[in-house]
């Protein structure tokens, strides 16, 4: 068989595995009321590096937050272990068949970070762990708000979570010494449920701006197409502007201090909106002070969007990571599960903290407070917002 053959065998394969994944999506229900179920199951995976640490203290938080439904049986949390690099590799799956079996029977997850080795890495190349769980678990939307208001920064971003660049990145083929293709993935039913959760989230609070973002100059099947139905999308809401940007220059109109105020909510397939976002968190403070909700029908998983920090741990400062990204996903847990009231004293808190009275801060070293430290600030802050 030619070179050209086996490749084009290769890619055979990865057409039916997406034509397959396509009827899937047609196949599926309604989104998950989580206000019918009798108890919601939120599963902790503490991941890797400094995750374990910064999860579990966000997970304490949590439960403070929720003592009553938890002391009611509304709400259970289980811890799920078993996420780490080393049992990963040695299962050689980026998710342990066991370790997926026990997330599927949770509502919704907390995660933190998780390693995706590289090419200078010790480790083999396994598939990143993240880009696994929102393909099995379908997490299409990576929704992830940036808000800084003395500046007159209020986005919110809606990230193509299962197709584009991210979702065959494992699966590229080396054709030879001198030749790599690497794949990208566009569907209409992908695009069309991101566009229109997008939507809904603007018209539901009250925004009037949506602005899709790719390189349909260029990358004209795949980027034209996700433009294409987005702005078909936008149709349906005429009370909404939409307009198209290409990635390289919304990089630049971020940091416009003139234009950048206007924007408010972003559609962006899955490589360019990793990107713009841990640009728009530095606003904010840092992808140390984001977190993210990765949204699904039936499932539901919430994470810092910073990495492991292995460096971190080797160097013993594990302890005193900050959570403040895994607060702020905690948030956005609580708002998806219907927990509003506790969700709004949260995000209060950690404002107060972090911005307004700055009476502990977290460095990553000594001369910081630890994670549990700023923990306990936070809860007691909450205590004293709720009297």
């Amino acid at each position: 068989m030619t070179k050209a053959a086996m490749a084009g065998e290769h890619f055979a394969k990865l057409v039916q595995g997406q034509l397959e994944r396509v009827q899937r999506m047609k196949d599926q229900g309604d989104f998950i009321d989580y206000d019918k179920l009798d108890k919601i199951i939120i599963g902790v995976c503490g991941g890797d590096g400094i995750g374990p640490v910064i999860t579990a203290e966000s997970q304490r938080v949590l439960e403070y937050l929720l003592a009553d439904e938890v002391a009611s049986g509304k709400v259970e949390f289980r811890v799920i272990s078993g996420l780490t690099i080393e049992n990963r590799v040695a299962a050689g799956k980026a998710i342990p068949d066991d370790v997926l079996e026990q997330i599927k029977q949770c509502h919704v997850l907390l995660k933190g970070p998780t390693t995706t080795p590289s090419a200078a890495d010790p480790w083999p190349n396994i598939e990143s762990a993240n880009v696994a769980m929102r393909r099995e678990l379908d997490l299409f939307a990576n929704v992830r708000p940036v808000k800084v208001p003395e500046q007159g920064i209020d986005w919110t971003f809606f990230r193509e979570n299962t197709e584009g660049s991210y979702t065959l990145g494992s699966y590229g083929i080396h054709v030879d010494e001198d030749l790599s293709f690497d794949f990208t993935v566009t569907t209409t039913q992908g695009t069309e449920r991101i566009a229109r959760l997008a939507y809904d989230y603007a018209r539901k609070n009250r925004k009037n701006r949506v602005s899709v973002v790719t390189k349909a100059n260029i990358i004209k099947a795949t980027d034209g197409k996700f433009l294409n139905l987005c702005q078909k999308i936008g149709e349906e809401y005429p009370e909404i502007t939409t307009d198209s940007w290409f990635i390289d220059i919304m990089t630049a109109k971020l940091v416009d201090e003139k234009r950048r105020t206007a924007f408010q909510v972003f559609i962006l397939p899955n490589l360019y909106g990793d990107i713009i976002t841990d640009e728009a968190a530095e606003f904010q403070g840092g992808v140390g002070t984001a977190g993210s909700a990765n949204i699904g029908k039936r499932y539901a998983m919430f994470e810092a969007i910073h990495g492991s920090a292995p460096r971190m741990v080797q160097e013993g400062r594990a302890d005193y990571a900050d959570p403040c990204s895994m607060l702020r996903a905690s948030v956005l847990l609580l708002q998806h599960i219907g927990f509003q009231n506790q969700a709004d004293l949260l995000e209060k808190a950690l404002d107060v903290c972090m911005y307004e009275e700055k009476k502990m801060k977290t460095t990553g070293r000594s001369d910081g407070c630890t994670c549990k430290e700023f923990g306990e600030y936070v809860m007691s802050t909450v205590e004293r917002l709720n009297k």
